[in-house]
């Protein structure tokens, strides 16, 4: 039996907490404060002063809720792992710059950079490595496919 090395802990490790982190928090602001009451409450509401259009508000405010719940999800399982984490860093780099919009010296180290710090070891890190994955076991489905060709005898 080959049994996963620490570095495929590791992943695991972080891939998870990461994954917990964001998904929480879309499970939140999904199913107890909904997409739009997210949007009104720290998009809207907030930035209601600045340059950005009303529509962008609210389009932003509604899907972040829902990136952070699908892709939180994906990465806690480890599927579609790559775009999921990129989906995040997305959403990471929009917080980021609506804190900064309002706040120039806004204390961002609080929530984003160890959010940041986590998907950018679990991002660089070599994807054949996270074998405790749902990618990983697809991965070595098809390595075992690929090697053992099924007869059609």
């Amino acid at each position: 039996m080959n049994l996963p090395r620490d570095r495929a802990w590791a992943i695991f490790f972080c891939r998870a907490i990461l994954g917990f982190i964001f998904f929480m928090a879309g499970v939140y602001k999904c199913f107890v404060m909904t997409p739009f009451g997210h949007a009104r409450h720290f998009f809207v509401g907030p930035y209601a002063d600045t340059f950005l259009p009303r529509w962008s508000l609210w389009a932003t405010g509604t899907v972040v809720p829902l990136v952070e719940f699908i892709a939180g999800a994906f990465v806690l399982v480890g599927f579609k792992t790559r775009p999921a984490l990129l989906s995040l860093g997305a959403v990471l780099v929009l917080v980021t710059f609506g804190h900064l919009l309002k706040e120039p010296l806004y204390e961002f180290h609080t929530h984003v950079i160890p959010r940041l710090g986590l998907l950018t070891v679990v991002l660089l890190l070599p994807r054949e490595e996270d074998t405790i994955s749902v990618d990983g076991l697809l991965r070595s489905r098809e390595r075992a496919r690929l090697t053992f060709p099924r007869s059609h005898d």
